[in-house]
C-alpha cells in the first residue's frame, strides 16, 4: 500500500492527488501514468506489426472497396475484378498473420488471368498496385529463356522489382509482379519433349521456385553481363505474382472439352446452353494444361479467372467513362495549352466502330483517337485559338488521310 507521501516517479503527483499509486522497489507509478503507458505499448505493438507486414488490418481495403476503386479505372470485367480483389485482400491479410508455430499457415494465392488482347489484364494489375502503394513491376515472359541460353534469366523478374523498390529488399519482398504473355512460354506440344524447350517448358520449370516461394540470389546489375557483382537475396514467399495471357486458340481446347464447336452450326442440342460467343467463361485449369502449361506451374497459380471480350457498349464506355479515359486525357492535354476541346456525340460511335473493325481491343481506341487529333496537337499550341470542336466528318477525313488499314487484324 502506498503512503500518502509517496510520489509517482513519472508525473511527480503524490498519493493524495491520484486514485491509485502502485509502488515498486525503487519507484512508484500512478493509475493515470499506468494507463498512458499501456496505450503507448499498444501503439508501439501496432506500429511494429504494421512495419512487419506493410499494412494495418484496419486500413487494408476490403474486397468491395478494392473493386469500387477498380471500377473507377476499368470498365466491365466484374468477374475478374471480384477474383482479383479477394485474392489481393487475402494475400495481404496473410502478410499480417502473426508468426507462430501454432497458427494455421496461409499459403499465397497467385493469379492467372486469361483474356484476349486489349481487354484490361495489365490495367487491372497496375490499378491494384496504385491502390495498395506497393512496389509493382510488369515483366514480359517472351524474353525469358532457361538459364545458360541467350535471353533473360528468370531472376531478371526480381531485378526489376528491386529497381522499382529502390533496392529496398524488405519492400520488394511484399510487392506485386505482373508476368505478361505467360501463354508464350507454353511448351510446343502437350507431351514432354526429349529435347530442350529453352523458351517454353524450360522457363516454366525455372518459374516454379519463384511462384511457390524461396530465397533467390538476384544479380542487381542484370546477371551474365556482371558475373562478379554481389548477389542480393530476395525471399519470394510474400511476393504476389499475377500472370496474364491471351492464350490465343484456347477456345478450341475448351470447345473440345465441352464437346461442342467454337464456330459453325453443328453444335449438338445438348450444348444449347453453352455461350459460343464467350467460351473463356468455361475455362478450367485442365485447359491451360492442354494449351501447354505444365501441371506444376498450374498448381502454383491456384486462382484462375477470365476477361470478357469487349463488345460495342463496353468500348464506348471505356472511351469516355473511366477517370483516366482516353477522351478525358486528350481534353486535359489541350486544356494545358489553354484550348477547350469538345466532340460531337457521333464521333465516339465512329471511333468505337473503327476499333471493332480493327479488332485491337481498347488499345485500338487510343490509336484511332491519336490519328484523329495528331494534326491539331501539332498546330494548336502555336496558334491563338482557344477552342477546338471535332465532328464526325473531320474524324473520317483524318482517318482516310492516315490510311489505317494496316492496323486491321487479319
Amino acid at each position: 500500500m502506498a503512503k500518502s507521501g509517496d510520489r509517482c516517479t513519472f508525473c511527480g503527483k503524490t498519493g493524495k492527488d491520484v486514485n491509485l499509486l502502485i509502488t515498486g522497489v525503487n519507484g512508484a507509478i500512478c493509475d493515470a501514468c499506468a494507463t498512458q503507458a499501456y496505450d503507448i505499448v499498444q501503439e508501439d505493438s501496432k506500429l511494429k506489426k504494421k512495419s512487419q507486414s506493410g499494412f494495418d488490418l484496419a486500413e487494408l481495403p476490403k474486397p468491395k472497396e478494392i473493386k469500387e476503386f477498380l471500377d473507377g479505372y476499368v470498365v466491365g470485367q466484374d468477374e475478374a475484378k471480384r477474383y482479383l480483389s479477394v485474392a489481393v485482400y487475402n494475400h495481404y491479410k496473410r502478410l499480417m498473420q502473426p508468426l507462430s508455430s501454432e497458427d494455421v499457415e496461409i499459403e499465397k494465392s497467385n493469379i492467372v488471368m486469361v483474356g484476349s488482347t486489349g481487354t484490361g489484364k495489365t490495367l487491372l494489375a497496375r490499378t491494384i498496385a496504385k491502390l495498395l502503394h506497393v512496389p509493382f513491376t510488369i515483366v514480359d515472359a517472351t524474353v525469358l529463356t532457361q538459364a545458360g541460353y541467350v535471353g533473360e534469366d528468370i531472376e531478371s523478374l526480381l531485378t526489376r522489382l528491386l529497381q522499382v523498390a529502390n533496392y529496398d529488399v524488405k519492400a520488394a519482398e511484399k510487392g506485386i509482379v505482373f508476368i505478361d504473355e505467360i501463354d508464350k512460354i507454353a511448351r510446343k506440344g502437350d507431351n514432354p519433349s526429349i529435347t530442350r524447350d529453352v523458351s517454353g517448358e524450360g522457363v516454366q520449370q525455372g518459374l516454379l521456385k519463384l511462384l511457390e516461394g524461396s530465397v533467390i540470389n538476384v544479380p542487381p546489375q542484370g546477371g551474365r553481363k556482371h558475373p562478379d557483382a554481389p548477389m542480393i537475396q530476395v525471399d519470394t514467399k510474400n511476393i504476389l505474382f499475377i500472370c496474364g495471357g491471351a492464350f490465343d486458340g484456347i477456345e478450341k481446347k475448351i470447345a473440345q472439352r465441352l464437346n461442342t464447336r467454337s464456330v459453325g452450326y453443328s453444335a449438338s442440342n445438348k450444348n444449347t446452353q453453352v455461350d459460343h460467343s464467350n467460351l473463356l467463361k468455361y475455362i478450367r485449369p485442365g485447359d491451360l494444361k492442354s494449351f501447354g502449361l505444365i501441371p506444376e506451374i498450374i498448381g502454383r497459380l491456384p486462382i484462375l479467372t477470365y476477361l470478357n471480350p469487349l463488345d460495342r457498349d463496353t468500348l464506348s464506355r471505356i472511351l469516355t467513362e473511366p477517370k483516366n479515359s482516353i477522351i478525358k486525357q486528350y481534353i486535359k492535354l489541350f486544356e494545358m495549352d489553354g484550348v477547350k476541346l469538345s466532340f460531337d456525340e457521333n464521333v465516339f460511335d465512329y471511333i468505337v466502330d473503327k476499333a471493332i473493325e480493327y479488332k485491337l481491343g481498347a488499345r485500338g481506341l487510343r490509336s484511332i483517337v491519336e490519328t484523329i487529333m495528331m494534326d491539331d496537337m501539332f498546330s494548336m499550341p502555336s496558334t491563338e485559338e482557344n477552342e477546338l470542336h471535332i465532328t464526325k466528318e473531320y474524324a473520317q477525313k483524318q482517318l482516310d488521310k492516315a490510311d489505317l488499314n494496316s492496323l486491321q487484324a487479319e
